[in-house]
């Protein structure tokens, strides 16, 4: 039994690695961020209103590159203000899309 827990664990991990990275790529792209601001995100940094690149048209821009990238569909009644206030939020917001795609 203890076999089959740990390849699921080991392939939850890179998954999410995975999202991470993509996201922080797409933070780059969308926003125009360095490589090291886009690094020194942590899940409680915040995005809407504390990042000045990320304006009401970035967010439209930053969904759309999330779709796309992560072949995902967004529904304008899934996104809150508390996807777009932390990186953690928007995080949570394409681990959800991921799974459930």
């Amino acid at each position: 039994m203890t076999a089959q827990v740990s390849p699921q664990t080991d392939e939850t991990g890179p998954a999410r690695s995975k999202i991470d990275s993509t996201l922080r790529a797409i933070l780059r792209d969308v926003l125009g961020l360095s490589e090291e601001r886009a690094a020194e995100l942590t899940p409680d940094s915040g995005l809407f209103g504390h990042l000045p690149e990320l304006d009401s048209q970035a967010v439209a821009d930053l969904l759309t590159e999330m779709e796309d990238r992560f072949d995902i569909i967004i529904e304008d009644d899934e996104v809150d203000g508390d996807h777009l206030e932390t990186y953690g939020g928007l995080l949570a917001l394409a681990e959800a899309k991921t799974v459930t795609s």
